[in-house]
């Protein structure tokens, strides 16, 4: 079921993202993920103190939330993040099951503040030739084994 939006919870991001930057800890960016009413999960971009480019506020609410509610799906939660999602992120958020995704700042917002993700989304737009970085498909015959393995696996948990 779909939850109206709560401003209680985005305020929570922003402060979250603000505490961050205060506190040197990261960068201007955090999330709550919150499912009936209650947070499930929180973070606060970490990228610096991690040394993990994905670190993101959303990545890390998206993995306490998996962690606090022991599951891989995150449907019927919706995400509150103080920032509009990078493509990365948004992915996550798409890969959580996520039912909603509401965001304070615009990436036009943290373009101003220095984080552009617009060479991202471009690049995401182009055939994978015509990239910056180049990408090369190789030992594909080979790999399709594991996709094999997976198909006959009577084990697997889908998701």
């Amino acid at each position: 079921m779909h939850q109206l939006p709560n401003p209680v919870f985005m305020r929570r991001a922003i402060q979250l993202a603000t505490e961050n930057v205060e506190s040197g800890r990261g960068g201007p960016f955090a999330a709550v993920i919150v499912r009936d009413g209650a947070v499930v999960g929180e973070g606060a971009n970490s990228v610096t103190t991690m040394l993990d480019p994905t670190a993101h506020g959303e990545v890390m609410a998206i993995r306490a939330s998996c962690r606090s509610l022991a599951t891989f799906s995150l449907a019927g939660c919706q995400l509150y993040t103080s920032c509009e999602p990078c493509p990365m992120c948004l992915a996550a958020a798409y890969w959580a099951r996520l039912d909603a995704v509401y965001y304070a700042c615009s990436s036009a917002d943290a373009a101003r503040a220095g984080f552009d993700d617009a060479y991202l989304y471009e690049e995401m737009r182009k055939d994978r030739t015509g990239r910056a970085m180049p990408m090369t498909q190789m030992l594909s015959d080979e790999a399709w084994v594991s996709f094999a393995a997976w198909i006959a696996s009577p084990d697997k948990i889908e998701y």
